[in-house]
């Protein structure tokens, strides 16, 4: 290798303060978002479900609509779609993935508000710590009510999708898990997985705390929702806790409103106890532990 090489191999001549830095990792990158635990939900257990949001004005460009749809999932797993008609929608599930999925989704909305009308964004640039969150981008009284599709037939409503995406639509609504939306709790979800059943809840509260109250329950043998019934464990997801409870597959959703009801109040009352954990329940804890499965 000659000396010019030498001189020039690995110099980076970007003073270091002004290089972009990794954007910091976020254990609940919804935190302070309106309805927290339907945005875990869309990331990470819905299978077909959008929801409208509202952005600040000052991101949105001329032209572009001040609402954006946000999905689970896209066509071909895009970040975003603008679509002729004019609308923008975001896939949660596609996309980068920082450590920070805030930012991520930032990104794919200003990406796809940003994008010309009939053109999806098929990639979107890595974030860094000066990318706006979710929390900088949308209005502070934006909703966010989740709505769950039988299909994704939502990606097109009056459009017509070709080749690779038309097949990506068949693929996926042959794949779909049938969910339902269950009233007793929020971002409560009953799931039909094959021939057995289950209740997926997302539960509002840090994980460290969110176990502690159901170790407490599993203890006192009050972790089910009734005859037939068993807590099966509990992801992680979005620095929160989602437990699975495992049901009769003879019984739809309907028929498990009023004993989850019944648990939310076991749950809060597990909650507010103050006495330090027994011997009997940092066993139930260290159980929970055991199975517990971290999501991304």
């Amino acid at each position: 290798m000659g000396k010019a090489s030498r001189r020039h191999r690995g110099t980076d001549r970007t003073p270091r303060a002004a290089r972009p830095q990794p954007a910091p990792f976020e254990a609940r990158p919804f935190a302070g978002l309106p309805h927290e635990t339907d945005w875990v939900a869309m990331r990470e257990i819905l299978p077909a479900a959008t929801a409208v949001v509202t952005v600040r004005p000052e991101h949105v460009p001329d032209g572009a609509p001040s609402e954006v749809t946000v999905a689970t999932v896209l066509p071909l797993a895009w970040p975003a779609l603008h679509r002729t008609d004019g609308t923008v929608l975001i896939g949660t599930q596609s996309g980068n993935s920082s450590g920070d999925a805030s930012r991520d989704l930032a990104a794919q909305l200003l990406a796809g508000l940003a994008a010309e009308q009939g053109h999806p964004v098929t990639t979107t640039p890595q974030v860094t710590a000066d990318s706006p969150r979710l929390q900088d981008v949308l209005a502070a009284d934006s909703g966010f009510d989740v709505v769950v599709h039988e299909g994704f037939d939502f990606w097109v409503e009056d459009q017509e999708l070709e080749g690779e995406a038309r097949e990506s639509l068949e693929r996926a609504n042959e794949s779909i898990v049938p969910t339902v939306p269950m009233a007793a709790l929020p971002s409560a979800y009953w799931v039909r997985i094959g021939d057995r059943a289950h209740v997926r809840l997302v539960l509002p509260d840090d994980e460290d705390v969110a176990t502690d109250a159901l170790a407490r329950l599993h203890a006192a043998g009050e972790d089910g929702l009734g005859d037939g019934t068993r807590l099966l464990g509990a992801f992680r997801a979005g620095g929160l806790l989602v437990p699975v409870w495992d049901l009769d597959p003879e019984l739809g959703a309907a028929d498990h409103e009023d004993a989850l009801a019944a648990f939310g109040e076991r749950y809060r009352a597990a909650l507010g106890a103050d006495a330090p954990l027994t011997a009997e329940e940092r066993r139930a804890r260290s159980g929970l532990l055991s199975r517990q499965v971290t999501l991304r």
